[in-house]
């Protein structure tokens, strides 16, 4: 990849500010992707060729950040450098958007000076960065020397790191998105998850993490996960840190890494697989000659019985005119948003293999211009489940080496949360 230059541009297209690492980019050079945004924004596209100039872009609240390059570059590795600066502008500033990049333009400019050198990125690690881009009272900018980390090959963990009690936790949560229809039949289901890692350990230590996924696991291990009873599972799209040595993922299916201090996300994943609903909502719904309408909500819990979901919560849309509501439940509490239109079944804690019900009646005008049944909005669910995941994941081992030969604790958790998780009444 080679970048010809940076720039951050508001909604209209004016420059906000802009970073020319090859000396060959002029400020008109950006004039087709700003004539594009005062035309038409749906005719924006991500990437764009007119002539022998490639435009990469991506849109952050009322911003854009486009890359120019006149070179056959790399349009994901570019793409990719645009949203690790979003992410290191929102660890410096917390909100990205046209007022931040306006008062803090000198330590911005910074910043595209020292994470991208002549179109090739450079530092983009905000742990590292802030050690020697520092922002003071006021907005002053304070550089000193850069750590010894930019100039070695793991630019994303500094030297000398020492902490009294070596420890490593990491947390496997998966977000279930699932649309099912009112008989039952699922007709959408995903599985994303994310492996998230928090480091304290000294020195600098090499780990490796075996999973059981089908790809990483060679036949002999598949064998003996067979025989114990654990499932292997096929992982998709999965994206790893920087940190990942990945010629060595290629050549062995090794996840081999030096961890960042600290957080940090290890890799994520999807799984497109058929998922029984996790919790399984039934609704009667009747109205009553436009007088009164009653719900009748019957909630089940599908996975296993030791597991355990916490702040289930279960929203249920109802008519914008219905009044005096009345709620009858076997467990947890229902609360009426009449703002939202809807009310929410509320579950401190629900057991597996359980079941509940609820009753809500609302009363509605004499004569109401909305039609009870032609309410089609869909019932959604969030939940938390510990110690469970959808996807059956598990983190066969994870290996802590360091020349120095102190011993680690590593911690390891299990999380699955709803994601955009619906059920059509």
């Amino acid at each position: 990849m080679s970048v010809s230059a940076i720039f951050i541009m508001d909604a209209k297209g004016k420059v906000l500010i802009s970073r020319d690492y090859r000396g060959d980019t002029s400020l008109s050079s950006y004039d087709k992707f700003a004539k594009c945004l005062q035309d038409d924004e749906n005719d924006l596209k991500p990437i764009m060729t007119v002539g022998d100039i490639t435009y990469l872009c991506i849109q952050h609240k009322d911003v854009y950040l486009l890359a120019v390059s006149k070179r056959n570059t790399n349009a994901m590795v570019v793409l990719n450098f645009l949203y690790q600066l979003v992410g290191v502008l929102e660890d410096y500033f917390v909100t990205v958007c046209e007022e931040s990049i306006r008062d803090n333009f000198v330590i911005l400019y910074e910043l595209l000076d020292e994470m991208m050198d002549f179109g090739y990125p450079q530092a983009t690690e905000p742990k590292v960065l802030k050690e020697y881009i520092c922002v003071q009272e006021k907005h002053q900018m304070q550089k000193v020397a850069p750590p010894t980390a930019v100039t070695l090959a793991v630019s994303w963990r500094g030297e000398n790191i020492i902490h009294k009690k070596n420890e490593i936790f990491l947390d496997v949560i998966e977000k279930l998105h699932l649309l099912v229809a009112s008989n039952g039949t699922v007709l959408r289901s995903d599985i994303v998850g994310v492996v998230k890692m928090k480091s304290f350990l000294s020195g600098m230590p090499e780990l490796k993490l075996g999973l059981n996924d089908k790809v990483l696991m060679d036949a002999a291990s598949r064998n003996n996960n067979a025989r114990r009873g654990v499932r292997s599972i096929d992982m998709e799209d999965i994206r790893f840190h920087q940190c990942v040595r990945l010629t060595r993922f290629e050549s062995d299916r090794t996840i081999s890494f030096v961890p960042p201090d600290g957080d940090f996300e290890l890799m994520t994943y999807r799984l497109s697989t058929k998922v029984k609903p996790l919790i399984w909502v039934e609704s009667v719904v009747e109205s009553h000659q436009g007088s009164r309408i009653e719900f009748l909500i019957k909630a089940r819990s599908n996975f296993k019985r030791a597991s355990t979901a916490n702040k289930v919560e279960i929203t249920i849309p109802v008519q914008g005119d219905a009044d005096s509501p009345k709620f009858k439940t076997s467990t947890g509490k229902v609360e009426y948003l009449p703002e939202k239109n809807v009310f929410i079944w509320k579950i401190k804690t629900f057991q597996g293999q359980k079941e509940y019900l609820m009753r809500a009646h609302f009363g509605l005008p004499s004569i109401s211009s909305e039609d009870p049944e032609a309410n089609k909005e869909p019932i959604s669910v969030s939940f938390e489940i510990p110690y469970f995941t959808v996807s059956g994941i598990q983190v066969r081992y994870l290996k802590i080496m360091e020349k120095s030969g102190y011993h680690a604790l590593p911690w390891v958790r299990y999380i699955t949360q709803n994601g955009d998780y619906q059920i059509r009444m």
